[in-house]
């Protein structure tokens, strides 16, 4: 494989290009995968304007705004790494109200959001309808390896370090979680975009080598 360092401006434009042409007379479901030391909504929300420009409609939905009731998410205490990892994402919501709606045989009435995990109530957000080559980006962290059903992945990886010192001191105790997901996972294997994001502002994409 190799890595290849690249602006933050052209990863955004590079990125925008594949997904434009990627199925472009079909609806694209798009994981924007990373822990939220890697800025995965940054990076959706930056792609919803080039997306549009080169005639693909963009819905940005967050995975925080899918989690499960307080509940359901503490039942094993509030700083639980195994509830994170399995527990928090309320993944048959995503796919209810976001997934498959927005697949081939969806209606294309899509919910951006659910649930409120400030209030930890139901957000009330309308219905929006996605075009037929319309592309809902899902940003967030722990996305891949449940089944959800996305049409491309991207998956934002830091090292280890990185990772630690990026994540305030208050959210450490999810670290756990995402050694598990990169070890049970292992989203960096599969992931069809995999972008190094030690540091936000220098990205490297890492491209495989043909042969």
């Amino acid at each position: 494989m190799r890595v290849r360092p690249i602006t933050p401006e052209l990863l955004v434009a590079e990125l925008a290009e594949r997904l434009a042409g990627e199925r472009p007379d079909a609806r694209l479901r798009v994981a924007v995968d990373g822990p939220p030391a890697a800025e995965p909504d940054r990076l959706a929300d930056a792609l919803v304007d080039p997306l549009r420009v080169r005639g693909r409609p963009a819905v940005r939905v967050d995975s925080r705004d899918f989690l499960r009731p307080a509940s359901l998410r503490y039942e094993q205490g509030r700083t639980n790494p195994d509830a994170y990892y399995l527990g928090w994402l309320d993944e048959a919501g995503l796919r209810r109200e976001v997934l498959d709606p927005a697949g081939p045989a969806g209606s294309g009435r899509i919910l951006p959001s659910l649930w409120n995990p400030e209030t930890d109530r139901a957000t009330r957000a309308g219905y929006r309808s996605l075009p037929p080559n319309g592309v809902v980006l899902v940003s967030g962290a722990l996305l891949l390896g449940g089944g959800l059903p996305f049409d491309l992945t991207i998956h934002l990886v830091l090292s280890t370090g990185a990772l630690a010192r990026r994540t305030p001191g208050e959210w450490h105790w999810t670290l756990p979680a995402f050694a598990r997901y990169a070890e049970e996972v292992d989203p960096a294997a599969f992931a069809d975009v995999l972008i190094r994001m030690d540091d936000p502002r220098h990205p490297a994409m890492v491209d495989a080598l043909d042969g």
